[in-house]
């Protein structure tokens, strides 16, 4: 999953650059508000969720939520805010935002907020799922039937892509961008290496494997 972070203070960037990498996020930042809404409308759709400062050099992160709203870009925004009136709640959810969360902040209850956000529209908010295949992301753990599978965090963070993307297949472009948070030409052939990996824990003999090579383009994990 890739976020945006729009914050102008360098320490608070850095630290939820590094917690939420440490969670198997891809992060970007944008250190004022101008580049943020330009990362934010070029690249939107790329995006799974933004932490957008309310006071930003440039421009506001309530005028950039307000822009990205009427360009028609849907996902999730998570205002950080010193502010702690009720009227600031109202207004801050009034122009676009999902939700706020008071500076300063607790990481355990910024990530809970953040997974609520992720939430699949069944629903189900800690589990990914496909055939005996089955991710908990509440505690990072990976079962098949009542087996656990022991993997590498971008394993997992790999996996995770797969699963949120069920049924769709994804090219090596858009896994590279989102599970190793590279955005530039890249050899994506490291991609390969751990899907090959996964199969070899996920999978088991004389069974279909969940993930089908699609040739030219990428990977998928159809549905059930």
């Amino acid at each position: 999953m890739r976020i945006l972070v729009i914050e102008d203070e360098p320490g608070i960037a850095r630290f939820l650059k590094e917690g939420l990498e440490e969670e198997s996020f891809a992060v970007d930042v944008a250190e004022d508000g101008i580049k943020g809404q330009e990362m934010a409308m070029d690249n939107g759709e790329e995006y799974d969720l933004l932490l957008v400062d309310w006071m930003l050099p440039g421009m506001s992160g309530v005028e950039i939520v307000r822009q990205i709203r009427e360009e028609g870009l849907q996902m999730p925004v998570i205002f950080l805010t010193a502010r702690d009136t009720v009227q600031d709640a109202v207004f801050a959810l009034e122009m676009g935002a999902n939700d706020y969360i008071r500076k300063p902040f607790s990481f355990e209850e910024l990530l809970a907020r953040i997974r609520v956000q992720l939430r699949e529209p069944s629903g189900e908010t800690s589990r990914l799922s496909t055939g005996k295949l089955v991710m908990d992301l509440n505690t990072h753990q990976v079962f098949r039937g009542e087996e656990e599978i022991q993997l590498t965090q971008k394993e997992f963070a790999l996996l995770e892509f797969l699963l949120r993307n069920k049924g769709k297949a994804c090219s090596r472009t858009r896994i590279i961008e989102h599970v190793w948070d590279i955005h530039f030409d890249y050899d994506t052939s490291v991609i390969d290496v751990y899907i090959n990996s996964l199969r070899k824990k996920i999978d088991q003999k004389d069974e279909p494997g969940f993930i089908r090579t699609i040739r030219g383009v990428g990977y998928i994990i159809q549905e059930e």
